[in-house]
């Protein structure tokens, strides 16, 4: 075989990683100048959208890029299939969904410095998206996020509405929800309830 093009490798990286994948990263791994990774990205991405019968797509989230299920065939995959969020990452993931868009400072001061890990780890999965504004983050989901959570819209304020809505039919407030979700040995339903009480809800 010969030595195959920068595109086909990283497509490889992206593809066997499993997660997303950022352009220093990519540039470390194959010994590239970060124009010459991003500019193999854009391509790769354009040759993705012009294969036919291609059950992939190539997505750029927050600076990070990732493989992903074509979003039209997310309803005709088994349940199975579906890759799992670890537990210890729902309750950060719900008080986004319900408070978005909302500052990582904001969720710091509900889960406590747990919260950095999470949203890292969030973002690296391509659930959140996670811009620079002032000295936090404002934190807010992506289209992959609805997608997992089986939400009918994708913008992130329509999102907010639907996961407060679905909340509102169970009878929870957001701390509740992330208490419900929270792996045992992370925080009861009264230590969310008592941090969420000093934090304003966003807007």
């Amino acid at each position: 075989m010969s030595e195959p093009s920068l595109n086909m490798i990283l497509e490889a990286i992206v593809f066997g990683a499993g997660k997303s994948m950022s352009i220093i990263e990519l540039s470390e791994l194959v010994d590239k100048s970060h124009s010459e990774v991003e500019d193999a990205m854009n391509s790769l991405r354009s040759t993705l959208k012009r294969r036919k019968d291609s059950a992939l797509q190539l997505t750029e989230v927050s600076g990070r890029w990732i493989l992903e299920v074509k979003t039209g065939l997310s309803p005709f995959l088994p349940e199975s299939f579906r890759a799992d969020i670890p537990q210890r990452l729902l309750p950060a993931a719900a008080l986004i969904a319900y408070h978005q868009p909302m500052s990582q400072a904001q969720l710091v001061d509900m889960l406590g410095q747990r919260a950095y890990d999470h949203v890292r780890d969030l973002s690296n999965r391509g659930l959140i998206d996670r811009r620079r504004d002032g000295l936090t983050r404002r934190l807010t989901t992506t289209r992959r996020f609805a997608e997992y959570f089986g939400c009918p819209e994708i913008e992130f304020r329509k999102v907010r509405t639907w996961f407060r809505e679905e909340a509102s039919k169970m009878g929870l407030t957001s701390a509740q929800l992330a208490a419900s979700l929270a792996p045992d040995e992370q925080m009861t339903i009264s230590e969310f309830s008592e941090n969420n009480s000093t934090s304003p809800e966003i807007k």
